[in-house]
């Protein structure tokens, strides 16, 4: 009888041991898959932070773009604008000069009907060509009487153009001065400047202010067309007056500066 309780009681506790074996791997396996899923939410959430900073980034570069674009869409708004009003003032300056063209055409229109003269517009000059023999005898400087009537005419038109600068150029043929006058005017340059500064002075007798005029001479350097012929070379003997816009001279010093 004994023998059998000790073999029960033996059974019992070999069946409490495995009993509690058992139950320790379990708890063991299940805090392990806990782990598990506690690393895998871990990489999860970190991977969905990284991905949140790469979007926060992207973002905030989009934004940029978009703020780099603004600039860019105003600046060429601006740009735009400033064309436009460029070009506004450029048809308008055009017309101005098309405007004082006519003006000195018509004022000048009896003497270039007759061949005294010729006018010509350039983009921001004109020009009045004075033929030579009007104005002065071969290889003298001094006013004609019927030179003087003509230039008092064209003194008269300058006059309203305060915003032009007015250079006087005196041009020659290739012929040289005569020997008898070359003590005074030794070669074509001198003969051309000295005929420039008659025309510049009796301008400024006129009423021109003389800090608008300019006298030069370009003696035979300078022809219209070649000096072959008589005809040519009476072309090329002429007096040119250049109207310049104020401006244009203005950039002329600022660069020289």
């Amino acid at each position: 009888m004994n023998k059998q309780i000790h073999i029960g009681l033996a059974i019992l506790a070999a069946a409490f041991l495995t009993s509690g074996c058992v139950s320790t791997s379990t708890h063991e396996k299940m805090q392990a898959s806990k782990n598990e899923e506690i690393a895998t939410l871990q990489q999860q959430k970190a991977a969905v932070e990284k991905q949140k900073a790469a979007l926060e980034q992207d973002n905030a570069a989009l934004k940029q773009q978009n703020e780099a674009q603004q600039k860019q869409t105003m600046s060429a708004q601006q740009q735009v604008g400033t064309l436009e009003q460029d070009k506004a003032a450029l048809i308008a300056a055009n017309e101005k000069r098309r405007q004082q063209y006519n003006s000195l055409v018509q004022s000048l229109a009896k003497e270039v009907e007759k061949g005294q003269l010729k006018v010509r517009q350039y983009q921001n000059m004109m020009s009045v060509d004075l033929a030579d023999q009007v104005f002065f005898d071969s290889g003298r400087a001094t006013l004609k009487s019927g030179g003087k009537d003509v230039l008092k005419k064209v003194a008269d038109a300058l006059k309203k153009y305060d915003n032009k600068v007015i250079r006087v150029a005196g041009h020659t043929d290739n012929v040289p001065v005569a020997k008898v006058l070359q003590n005074k005017f030794p070669t074509n340059w001198e003969l051309s400047v000295a005929r420039a500064t008659t025309v510049v002075r009796f301008l400024q007798d006129s009423g021109i202010p003389p800090e608008r005029l300019i006298a030069s001479g370009r003696g035979e350097y300078e022809p219209v067309v070649p000096n072959d012929t008589a005809e040519g070379r009476q072309k090329n003997r002429r007096i040119e007056i250049m109207l310049i816009d104020q401006s244009l001279v203005d950039e002329m010093n600022k660069a020289r500066n």
